[in-house]
């Protein structure tokens, strides 16, 4: 009988058994410093109570897929922390969410090259599952996805490789690394951010890669991969270990591997975001509290999880709240928060006004602190607009954070700003009346 999630006849594939996922925990993340700083990709915070890599983990248990590897290396204990807190499998289901993180072993001593090579690295940790395939995520991505798709598409080809893809228009196609496909969805060529109009011209997707899916191109007639690949189990190892130049699939693996082996794509046509900069992560997170949002965290049967704090409701006195996210364990008074999102455990003072920012929250409620410390949260008549305030921030009274989008990357004592955003560093202490920003 088909498999309810995937299509897939239970008789010859089991995507439980035969999927192994490895989500992609990225670099040092330097294009989202300073929300990095001090903390993997993977584990920036996200609409008040999720992590980023809630999204990927949260596609693979929907999908049936209960094996996953999330790959890192750079400043993991804050990610280790949300994993292993979150995802608890059953002792009976086999399934496990384990981190993997660089080390140094007799054969390599060095950090991960690129996104082939962390896989290359920890080849011996995949080996004895007795995969199938190998899903390969990134963990850096918004978005909600039935991995069996996917699956269903490599099968059905008898695809090597599998790479899923989505529709975009030329102008957005200038920021992607675009695939030319033949009518049948067969990889032919694979160029990174193509800017060359005669590039462009051999690049369309021909019409009928979209009637395969059942999709309409509606002006976007290019493919961009969205860093999503499917692996036979049986090829991946022999590849990057042939290859040790290989260190990337985007720049590597995939163009090179063109001519010998059957390439695939994968058409997806929901709701998709790569969050790698302060101002991609900042406007897609401003996008979630508007009304009809482009994403759904609770949409039934598809809900994204996080880690459960069993935390009080939000309590809210005297104040107006409009188009905004309040999370659980926030204690709001008298203030007004406009197209916000206010996170976990947020204490915001009488007078205080909020617009377009991101509150990420705190991660514990205090008991007492240190002689003339500012207290944790927002002082009174504070005015925060267009700002991300890390975690655990003291914020005194009568502040003033006011983004523009003239204003230059700097750094002060406690904050940055970043593409015309001011973030507010994890931690940081700003004392009464400071003025951040356009003033």
């Amino acid at each position: 009988m088909p498999d309810s999630v995937t299509g897939l006849s239970s008789k010859s594939f089991d995507i439980t058994r035969d999927v192994t996922a490895i989500v992609l925990g990225g670099g040092r993340g330097s294009r989202l410093r300073p929300l990095t700083s001090e903390r993997a990709k993977p584990a920036v915070p996200l609409c008040g109570r999720y992590r980023l890599v809630d999204i990927p983990i949260s596609n693979c248990i929907h999908s049936k897929i209960n094996r996953v590897f999330l790959l890192t290396q750079f400043n993991s204990a804050s990610l280790h922390r949300h994993v292993s807190h979150t995802y608890k499998f059953d002792a009976f289901s086999e399934g496990f969410v384990e981190i993997l993180a660089a080390e140094q072993t007799y054969q390599s001593g060095d950090w991960y090259q690129g996104t082939a090579d962390a896989v290359r690295k920890q080849l011996r940790h995949f080996r004895n599952l007795n995969a199938k395939y190998f899903l390969i995520l990134s963990g850096d991505q918004l978005y909600s996805m039935d991995y069996g798709a996917i699956l269903r598409t490599h099968i059905d080809k008898g695809a090597e490789i599998t790479v899923a893809a989505l529709p975009v228009a030329k102008d957005a196609a200038r920021g992607f690394g675009v695939l030319q496909v033949d009518p049948n969805g067969r990889l032919v060529n694979f160029v990174e951010k193509p800017s060359d109009e005669a590039q462009f011209q051999k690049l369309v997707t021909p019409k009928a890669v979209f009637d395969d899916f059942g999709l309409e191109s509606e002006g976007r007639s290019f493919l961009g991969s969205m860093g999503i690949y499917v692996f036979n189990a049986d090829l991946l190892p022999g590849l990057l270990l042939e290859h040790l130049d290989w260190n990337d699939f985007g720049h590597h693996v995939l163009p090179r591997s063109l001519q010998q082996r059957p390439i695939f794509a994968h058409l997806f046509s929901g709701f998709w975001e790569d969050i790698g900069t302060v101002r991609s992560y900042y406007e897609v997170s401003i996008r979630m509290v508007q009304p009809n949002p482009p994403f759904e965290f609770h949409r039934p049967g598809q809900v994204v999880y996080s880690r459960a704090r069993f935390l009080p409701g939000a309590r809210v006195s005297n104040a107006t709240v409009r188009n905004s996210m309040i999370c659980e364990g926030c204690r709001i008074e008298d203030a007004t928060i406009t197209d916000s999102i206010v996170g976990i455990r947020t204490i915001v003072g009488r007078g205080v006004t909020i617009n377009r920012s991101i509150i990420m929250g705190e991660d514990y409620f205090e008991e007492e602190r240190a002689p003339g410390q500012i207290p944790i949260g927002i002082g009174e008549g504070t005015h925060i607009e267009g700002a991300i305030v890390d975690k655990n921030t003291r914020i005194g009274r009568n502040v003033r954070i006011h983004a523009a989008d003239a204003l230059p990357d700097q750094t002060g004592d406690g904050w940055a700003i970043r593409d015309g955003i001011v973030v507010i560093l994890k931690g940081a202490e700003i004392p009464d009346g400071t003025v951040i920003g356009k003033a």
